[in-house]
């Protein structure tokens, strides 16, 4: 699926280290490190998000939400609620993955952290936007259709799974979305979201859990977390005919 191979291409960008020596001629040495936001991974959740934004008030985009609503109705398919429960899969493929012994970039409290930050995340960009839209749903059961929480909940988790295991086992890394695409078309086929709350939806599942990586070193910070690349090292150095010691320390 076009979608699946457009998310391969979304790679975190690593930190920075820059190298700035204390005195020309000493071995001492120090390494800072920022977190820095990969905006090339913003362009496909940016394209989904705007797509849904215009299929509010495009005419031809509002179009496509009806006539995909009347195909699927044709066929008239069993509603099921098991995309209440896949949006979240993912992320518990990650957890059962480790605890397998197929780890992934982060330990259990780091990665904990991120997930419960990316949904957060992701709850406070859908929540409000439902009740300032107000658009209806395709069922008419209520006026919080756009953007669709379900499908943001499981790209958000689908992403998680992604930049967990892209760096080790990257096919792996790849299969929550397939779950994540299974989750949007059945709100879909549950007649409670249009094409566009589910194309927004996961968009803004994906920014969240970017957001989310992008912020981790900032709140393992605050939580008072070690820096894995964290290091201490003291070495004797020679100097204008004289002997000493060099502290290192790299953050």
């Amino acid at each position: 699926m076009v979608l699946i191979s457009l998310f391969s291409r979304l790679a975190a960008q690593s930190d920075t280290v820059q190298v700035q020596p204390s005195q020309p001629d000493s071995l001492a040495s120090f390494n800072s490190q920022k977190p820095h936001l990969n905006y090339k991974s913003l362009i496909i959740p940016a394209a989904f998000i705007s797509y849904g934004i215009a299929s509010l008030t495009i005419n031809d985009l509002k179009r496509v939400n009806f006539s995909t609503r009347e195909e699927i109705n044709e066929h008239q398919p069993d509603h099921i609620k098991l995309d209440n429960y896949t949006q979240y899969a993912p992320a518990v493929l990650v957890y059962g993955l480790n605890a397998a012994g197929i780890e992934g970039k982060h330990n259990f409290r780091d990665r904990t952290i991120i997930y419960a930050t990316s949904q957060i995340i992701s709850a406070a960009f859908t929540l409000p936007l439902k009740h300032l839209v107000k658009e209806e749903r395709p069922d008419q059961s209520n006026n919080l259709s756009f953007p669709s929480g379900h499908t943001a909940a499981a790209f958000s988790s689908a992403q998680f799974m992604f930049r967990e295991y892209k760096d080790t086992h990257f096919w792996l890394s790849l299969s929550g979305y397939p779950i994540a695409v299974f989750t949007g078309i059945y709100r879909m086929l549950n007649d409670k979201h249009w094409v566009g709350d589910v194309v927004a939806g996961a968009g803004f599942g994906i920014l969240s859990t970017e957001f989310a990586y992008w912020l981790f070193p900032k709140i393992n910070s605050m939580l008072g977390g070690k820096t894995k690349n964290r290091s201490t090292m003291i070495m004797p150095f020679y100097q204008d005919k004289s002997l000493g010691l060099g502290w290192v320390k790299t953050f």
